[in-house]
């Protein structure tokens, strides 16, 4: 039985967020509104909703997980950055963009892209997943919500209820979401950013 929470958008109730987060601590897969497009989500080291979001969106080993972070206080603990990076990081953020990273030994190794030992770095500027985040005390493993055969994510929540009922352990309906997923921009070969995916975040100022 998958719960729905309806969550204000702006104004996200804490009485929600803590029955929200109390899914993800005990080990269940969520989906959930950010400033981009639908998302799913669990706790970094909960290897069972991993496994469970790998099938639903039927992921190959090759994929590029993401952590959603409150802010970017956590690099150092999860990401190794040089002070230019760390610059334009800094400027981006929070917002619309992913940040692919060399992972430090702290990223679970199933969550790193298997042989460049990356992971994908995610601020978003949207108050639900701040709410989350906050509650939650660290970041949340995070990957869009893109299913088998469909074009764009899902935006709609009374689609996202009708799709995935049954199949995650909570939705959040936060209202619309967008259908553009987050620009994508690797800065682990230490050479400037490489654009691995243009999307909502503008790339004026990152070069």
């Amino acid at each position: 039985m998958t719960l729905i929470l309806h969550i204000h958008p702006e104004t996200p109730q804490p009485r929600l967020l803590r029955q929200a987060v109390d899914v993800l601590r005990s080990g269940g897969l969520i989906a959930y509104p950010t400033d981009t497009t639908y998302a799913l989500g669990c706790g970094i080291g909960e290897k069972g909703a991993l496994d469970r979001l790998i099938r639903l969106r039927r992921l190959d080993d090759k994929h590029q997980f993401s952590l959603l972070c409150a802010d970017l206080s956590v690099l150092a603990l999860y990401a190794k950055v040089e002070n230019p990076d760390y610059r334009l990081l800094r400027a981006h953020t929070p917002g619309p963009y992913t940040w692919i990273l060399k992972g430090t030994s702290e990223v679970p190794r199933r969550l790193m892209h298997p042989k460049k030992r990356t992971i994908g770095i995610r601020v978003p500027e949207h108050a639900i997943c701040q709410g989350l985040l906050a509650e939650h005390g660290e970041p949340i493993m995070t990957s869009t919500l893109l299913l088998p055969g469909d074009e764009y994510p899902l935006t709609d929540p009374v689609d996202v209820r009708n799709v995935l009922d049954g199949q995650v352990d909570l939705i959040i309906d936060g209202g619309f979401c967008g259908l553009t997923e987050t620009t994508v921009i690797s800065l682990a070969d230490g050479d400037g950013p490489e654009v691995v995916r243009e999307g909502a975040g503008g790339l004026a100022g990152i070069f």
